[in-house]
């Protein structure tokens, strides 16, 4: 009858969380141990619940039985074809109990409540920037390996997460439509107005942890910071003399360039040169 009351009287002694049944309670602990007794025979991976493990071994196999009516895309799970579903229905059924933010599927709203409780344990080996998820880690770690796996159909440009991709994709199909309110200029993205907007009011709100040295826009910051790290990620295919940006790679491939001499322009307003 537990099932039915709000009574929960199983506590886990490591979390606190509770629970209306010992078995629930007792398949929780296992979470929390480093245990899995059930082990997968033909990848050897571990579980710490037999169903979980039941569940994983439908990879191993060609079926998979839950088809989705309307794309006809296939699952191994229920589950994942229920999910699916809401793609199609764009129905969004858990909501964040602390900021009403809704979502398709109930462990998205357990990893979004974590940028609520502060709480940042995906820790970046390379800089030591913390994140609450391990998704932002994942992206974060792709500014230091410059992967961009994900690239546009239409223009080939790759990006290091979907979200910019997606945000890409509104360009072609709608070019700039966030104008601002203070100067003609207009941009594709809504955080591109924002650092913009910036310019007007000469904040600079974005602080350099080491130096002090003070940014309008967090992209500039992150790119200052890269100075301190020590890191140098562009390496020259010619000589293998390494740099800190891009650019200062792309400037110093001139000096390999046929044994040309190098060109400067001249700027006409402060008379500094460039190559």
């Amino acid at each position: 009858m537990l099932t039915h009351s709000n009574e929960k009287p199983f506590k886990c002694s490591v979390c606190n969380k509770s629970f209306s049944q010992r078995g629930v309670l007792n398949r929780h602990l296992f979470t929390h141990s480093i245990e899995k007794p059930f082990k997968c025979s033909i990848c050897n991976r571990s579980f710490s619940e037999k169903n979980k493990l039941n569940n994983h071994s439908r990879v191993h196999s060609v079926e998979k039985p839950f088809k989705c009516p309307i794309c006809n895309k296939s699952f191994f799970h229920k589950y994942s074809l229920t999910v699916h579903l809401y793609l199609h229905t764009n129905e969004k059924p858990f909501a964040c109990s602390i900021c009403y933010k809704r979502f398709s599927r109930k462990d998205s709203v357990n990893k979004h409540l974590l940028v609520h409780s502060g709480e940042k344990r995906f820790k970046c080996t390379i800089c030591k920037k913390s994140y609450s998820q391990k998704s932002r880690l994942t992206i974060h770690l792709r500014v230091h390996t410059n992967e961009r796996p994900f690239e546009c159909s239409i223009c080939k440009k790759t990006f290091s997460c979907k979200d910019r991709l997606t945000e890409h994709i509104l360009v072609h199909r709608n070019g700039k439509i966030f104008k601002c309110s203070h100067c003609k200029n207009s941009f594709s993205r809504k955080d591109h107005l924002n650092n913009h907007l910036v310019v007007h009011t000469n904040e600079k709100p974005f602080n350099c942890p080491f130096c002090k040295k003070s940014f309008s826009v967090k992209y500039n910051l992150n790119k200052h910071l890269i100075v301190h790290s020590g890191l140098k990620s562009f390496k020259c295919a010619i000589c293998n003399k390494s740099f800190f940006r891009k650019h200062h790679l792309k400037r110093h491939l001139l000096i390999h360039s046929f044994g040309k001499p190098l060109t400067l322009f001249k700027c006409y307003i402060c008379n500094k040169s460039f190559l």
